[in-house]
């Protein structure tokens, strides 16, 4: 479904219950769930600068729960629906309808915020309203966690934080790239590209590596000739670069132009085909970078969300469209563990979940709501992916 189509339903403050129901009434077998619908509300970014990051996800629920429908639903034959709401990328929306989803007592439980700055925003509503909520791709630190350092009772993420993928790039570019000194490049707009920067090097250098030095842009550069001149004045074995692809695709490509070969490694703010658009595929080697999943990595999962994924949408399912995918089936299975749709037996089941078989690999859930399984770590080489890899972090 295109960004069009959900921007045009979404911003009239329609649900899509609707517009989900009516093609799986044409397609799904005799065992169709009939029974009273377990409603799933949506507060996500589906306008704005955040919208690349969440539409993919609402995709993947859309499939999902066509798929489980048709099978059955959840409970002895209860359908999911969704509503789906649009906060347009913005805080105070995303409060509003946080709000109201926490007010809507045929909601169940909630999937979003995925932006940072809205979910901190719309937390204390979360905090206050015992409904399970679920963030599906939020990677910044703490989010699950309330004012006192706890885990909030109510809310979980599939995503992992900022600072456990900072430790894996760690972990690669020390122990697999076998680089003992590296050049840090950030970008010191960004509290995701500082948050990694620090986790990074703290880790780094824990196991021996130097930083020899730190070089900053800020979001929204686009000319990058001072900084990549500014790079050859440094020696260094590899450059870790924690950023979004907007900048970094234009920053590979001039330090590349500039003659600088060693490997960058960066995070999955570069897991996008616009980063090599702006890198130029002729400059988009010896790049490296975390992230949460990729179709390489085959598994039956995987692979099944692959082939449905691309039948129903026409393309492959990005890392977005995973961790969506993860972030439904893992509430669901919550609410068949618990057997119920009340929401303190839900959490409880959430919260013990262990050994959860998804999409972007098994996980489990710890003290922190957070999820703990290996990041995955690619390799371009002429702009293509040549290798995926598991990388653990202790």
């Amino acid at each position: 479904m295109k960004l069009n189509k959900f921007s045009k339903l979404l911003l009239s403050g329609l649900t899509l219950v609707g517009a989900l129901a009516m093609p799986f009434s044409n397609s799904v077998s005799a065992q169709e769930a009939t029974g009273e619908p377990v409603v799933l509300g949506v507060n996500l970014e589906l306008t704005g600068p955040a919208a690349p990051y969440s539409v993919p996800v609402v995709e993947a629920f859309e499939l999902f729960v066509e798929q489980k429908n048709a099978e059955g639903g959840v409970l002895d034959g209860r359908p999911l629906e969704l509503v789906v709401l649009d906060n347009k990328t913005d805080t105070t929306e995303g409060v509003s309808l946080q709000t109201r989803l926490a007010n809507d007592e045929d909601v169940v439980a909630v999937f979003g915020p995925n932006a940072s700055a809205v979910v901190n925003a719309a937390k204390p509503v979360i905090e206050e309203n015992n409904k399970p909520n679920v963030l599906p791709a939020t990677t910044g630190d703490g989010l699950t966690l309330d004012c006192n350092g706890e885990a909030v009772e109510n809310l979980f993420r599939v995503a992992y934080e900022d600072s456990y993928q900072g430790r894996a790039g760690a972990e690669y570019v020390y122990n697999t790239l076998g680089a003992e000194n590296t050049l840090l490049i950030v970008d010191n707009a960004l509290d995701y590209s500082l948050g990694l920067a620090d986790a990074f090097v703290e880790d780094y250098e824990a196991k021996g590596g130097t930083v020899v030095a730190t070089e900053a842009y800020t979001s929204g550069d686009t000319d990058f000739s001072s900084l990549s001149t500014a790079v050859l004045g440094h020696e260094f074995d590899a450059i870790y670069v924690p950023g979004y692809y907007t900048e970094t695709g234009l920053l590979v490509k001039a330090l590349r132009e500039v003659g600088v070969t060693a490997p960058v490694v960066g995070a999955d703010g570069f897991a996008s085909d616009t980063f090599v658009e702006l890198a130029g595929p002729e400059n988009s080697n010896d790049v490296h970078y975390t992230t949460h999943y990729d179709t390489s990595l085959e598994n039956e999962k995987s692979n099944n969300l692959v082939a449905d994924y691309e039948e129903k949408f026409g393309k492959a399912p990005d890392t977005f469209a995973a961790l969506g995918y993860d972030a439904i089936a893992f509430l669901v299975d919550g609410i068949e563990r618990a057997g119920s749709t009340e929401a303190d037996a839900i959490n409880k089941a959430l919260a013990e979940t262990v050994d959860f078989e998804g999409v972007t690999g098994t996980f489990s859930i710890n003290e922190e709501h957070n999820p703990v399984k290996p990041v995955v770590m690619v390799t371009l080489e002429n702009g293509e992916i040549v290798n995926a890899q598991e990388v653990n972090v202790e």
